[in-house]
């Protein structure tokens, strides 16, 4: 039986936490060939060896610059050709405070990760992408909603819903499909440190309030996460662009 993305070449950014590696472990283990980009050269090595397989790679970029994200793209058309799927899944977080606290600069590092990083990608990965591919980007169910005192994560989230539709009508003369994709409070360390740091703010456990108010009453799995973008990165989703996916547990309903 053929696997779905058998010899797509797949970058994905953010490739050294949970998301990037389960995604980059299915996707691999269908047949494609992936790149991890990330900002730690070590974390990546890793990351690599634990997706496994063969035609793995890894190169060091930070999102925020245009020069690296252009060099990560160049090693990925150099060692597998060109791009098929881009998978722009690098963030941060930042803070929580009231409006008249919440600090500038947090602001800024954090509308430069998802917004401008996602930008970038998209800037130097699509002169090299096959058309007919697809460009992901992990937005988050904050993407779609709003809660107080997130002013850069949520405001990036959202800004990246608005860069998706823009590339979306781009670059549908080329079947190119862009989308995001919206989980809901992912079960790995990144959530782990935003939910400690809820804790103190919301005066309860902040684990327990998420797995409360999510009709399915739990963290979403990082390899959950990664079965949608194998979705949306192969031809099952063909006709799909556009869109926002919600891996939310019903958070979103």
């Amino acid at each position: 039986m053929a696997k779905e993305m058998q010899g797509k070449v797949c970058l994905i950014t953010g490739g050294a936490g949970s998301i990037g590696i389960a995604s980059g472990k299915l996707l691999n283990a269908e047949g494609a060939k992936v790149m991890l980009v990330d900002l730690n050269d070590a974390a990546l090595k890793k990351a690599a060896a634990s997706v496994g397989g063969g035609d793995v790679a890894w190169a060091t970029a930070d999102v925020t610059k245009s020069d690296e994200v252009k060099a990560a793209v160049a090693s990925t058309v150099n060692r597998f050709g060109k791009i098929d799927v881009l998978f722009s899944n690098a963030g941060n977080f930042g803070a929580v405070a009231l409006i008249a606290d919440y600090p500038e600069d947090v602001f800024d590092a954090v509308l430069a990760v998802h917004v401008k990083g996602a930008f970038l990608c998209a800037k130097h990965a699509v002169p090299h992408m096959n058309d007919g591919g697809s460009i992901i980007i992990t937005s988050s169910i904050v993407g779609v909603k709003g809660d107080p005192g997130v002013y850069g994560y949520i405001t990036a989230k959202h800004a990246q819903v608005g860069l998706m539709r823009v590339l979306a009508k781009e670059l549908a003369g080329r079947n190119i499909r862009v989308n995001t994709l919206h989980p809901g409070p992912v079960e790995n360390e990144f959530q782990l440190q935003v939910e400690k740091n809820l804790s103190a703010i919301l005066g309860r456990d902040a684990t327990q309030f998420f797995n409360d108010v999510i009709p399915l009453r739990r963290h979403v799995r990082a390899e959950e996460v990664a079965r949608s973008v194998l979705y949306l990165a192969s031809d099952a989703s063909s006709f799909t662009t556009g869109s926002l996916l919600m891996v939310d547990g019903g958070l979103s309903a």
